[in-house]
């Protein structure tokens, strides 16, 4: 009996306090107060929005030192300074990514030549598929074509000739913001390894109590670990997903496999929108690919297999509860930070909740809301 009486009451302590949250959104205070967060809440996405050329390098920057930044901790144990520690990791990681980025510009260079020829086999292969739709346009022009002389005798419309953007301008301009943001989030990455501790010290010596000093130092190794843990676990998940579906693809008959095992690795870092998005690109180009429909169908079946046994059984099994999210939120948050930040910011989605998700732990009057965040 008094073993149940203690579950009880951890049971108790455990929950968060929704009676003081309920407490708050009925009082006449509570209610003034949570308007005014919506509002602040509502400027603040609005200039998120805004200067996101601004703000993504640095969210950029922030998710990649939370992983890297044990990296150079570990090369400071071998009295390693910080700074030339940091200067090894972003070399490594720079070498590594240049190493990648050269092995597929082969590959990605052959099916960027091979569009138009992809785009007519596509054409007839959807042939078969186009005659009801075709035979739904020429009843249309049939009435159109009845209904032509009524309105014979009005003004015809004026036309209005739209003058094309030079595409080359574009293209350039576009080349120019993505370099430009890189070279911002590496520099401030390396500010930010280079750093330490520092920036967090700082913030304990800021705040008055001992109390606020002790969560801020939570909140932070939390946040460290938990987002270092988890891009390290969904990078190595991520790399036996890109090796099988490379392989399976090798097998089935699909050309250049690497390609797009690499960008099955690449993708299933957005959940459920990058594994959908490259299912449908391996559909039309295993479409355009093989002769016969089912040939082609079993490779994006085949990829559809693997996403399921992963996402299902092993990842769950491998990250564990602790890091376990609403799923209706994670699909809330891809949308919300796709549409916000476009693909950088759907990248970004699952980190940045996941840090929300533990400072909503920490601050007593969000637990609920870090309770709903949770899976």
């Amino acid at each position: 009996m008094a073993d149940t009486l203690e579950k009880k009451d951890e049971t108790l302590v455990e929950r968060p306090n929704i009676d003081a949250l309920e407490r708050i959104f009925t009082s006449k205070l509570g209610v003034r107060s949570f308007a005014l967060t919506g509002l602040l809440a509502l400027a603040l996405f609005y200039t998120l929005y805004l200067a996101r050329d601004f703000f993504l390098p640095i969210a950029v920057a922030l998710v990649l030192s939370f992983l890297l930044q044990p990296l150079v901790r570990g090369l400071h144990r071998l009295h390693i300074p910080e700074f030339m520690g940091a200067g090894i990791v972003l070399i490594v990681a720079l070498a590594l990514l240049a190493a990648m980025f050269y092995e597929l510009s082969g590959p990605v260079t052959e099916w960027a030549g091979r569009v138009p020829e992809v785009s007519a086999k596509l054409r007839r292969q959807m042939q078969t598929f186009r005659k009801p739709v075709d035979r739904v346009t020429q009843m249309t022009e049939q009435v159109q074509s009845i209904a032509a002389p009524a309105a014979a005798g009005q003004r015809p419309p004026q036309q209005v000739e739209m003058k094309r953007a030079d595409p080359l301008a574009g293209l350039f301009s576009k080349t120019y913001d993505v370099l430009l943001a890189f070279f911002e989030t590496m520099i401030l990455l390396y500010f930010l390894l280079s750093s330490g501790d520092m920036f967090l010290r700082k913030l304990i010596h800021v705040l008055p109590r001992f109390e606020d000093k002790r969560r801020a130092v939570q909140i932070a190794r939390e946040v460290e670990d938990s987002i270092s843990h988890y891009l390290l676990t969904v990078a190595v998940i991520n790399a036996g997903l890109g090796t099988a579906g490379g392989l399976a693809f090798w097998a089935l008959g699909m050309p250049n496999p690497a390609l797009w095992g690499v960008l099955g690795f690449v993708l299933n870092f957005v959940p459920y929108l990058g594994a959908l998005t490259l299912i449908g690109i391996l559909t039309l180009v295993a479409t355009a690919t093989f002769p016969t429909l089912l040939h082609a169908l079993m490779v994006p079946a085949c990829y559809l297999a693997l996403g399921i046994i992963e996402g299902n059984f092993i990842t769950p099994w491998i990250v564990g509860r602790r890091m376990t999210l609403n799923p209706v939120v994670i699909f809330l948050g891809l949308v919300f930070w796709g549409w916000m930040w476009g693909i950088p910011g759907a990248l970004l989605a699952v980190p940045m909740i996941v840090i929300f998700k533990i400072f909503c732990d920490h601050v007593e009057p969000l637990a609920p809301v870090g309770e709903f965040l949770g899976g």
